[in-house]
């Protein structure tokens, strides 16, 4: 596959989540009306703006994605390697925003209040898992192991969260870690 095609591809795809969204209800932007190039409060404007505290685990599953494409796709151009990465993400932000996803995070996590995201954020959030995708290309693998781990890190001590816990507390939530991260 050349880049052009998975280039047209992947804005394909990008259309068709954006529209998927959309007819979920999800809002364009957040409902405060206004975007925000960063919006760091753990609060209702969470997930509605174009980066959050969140955005690291997004770039995250960038770097995961490309060291699975590595290991399973080895002989595939990297065009057509980025293109399931994209697809699972796109998949991702789309189920993440169904009413049983937000009811189990409003339920099992730290996110009580948690709406779903608007739709720029899960366009920007597959944005940064593109960027983690390519920083992966681009570093060696000792340097993509210690970005994953310092972001892992940085959002624990800031928000108490990160990829590793949200996937706990989604999958096997623990109460102790729920009133942990609550700060209680």
């Amino acid at each position: 596959m050349t880049g052009r095609r998975a280039a047209i591809v992947a804005c394909l795809i990008l259309i068709a989540t954006a529209a998927i969204l959309l007819a979920m209800g999800r809002p364009p932007i957040c409902t405060c009306g206004r975007v925000a190039l960063w919006h760091g409060a753990i609060d209702a404007g969470n997930s509605q703006h174009i980066a959050d505290w969140y955005s690291p685990s997004h770039l995250i599953h960038g770097l995961l994605f490309y060291a699975a494409a590595w290991a399973l796709l080895p002989r595939w151009p990297m065009p057509a390697r980025y293109l399931p990465a994209l697809l699972i993400e796109a998949m991702w932000e789309i189920v993440e925003n169904s009413p049983v996803i937000i009811d189990r995070y409003r339920t099992a996590t730290m996110a009580l209040g948690y709406e779903g995201d608007s739709v720029l954020n899960s366009l920007c959030d597959i944005g940064f898992m593109s960027l983690g995708f390519w920083l992966a290309r681009r570093l060696p693998v000792p340097a993509s192991i210690i970005l994953a781990i310092g972001f892992e890190l940085l959002t624990l001590a800031v928000i108490r969260d990160n990829l590793t816990l949200n996937v706990l507390m989604l999958v096997w939530p623990i109460e102790a870690i729920r009133t942990w991260q609550a700060g209680l």
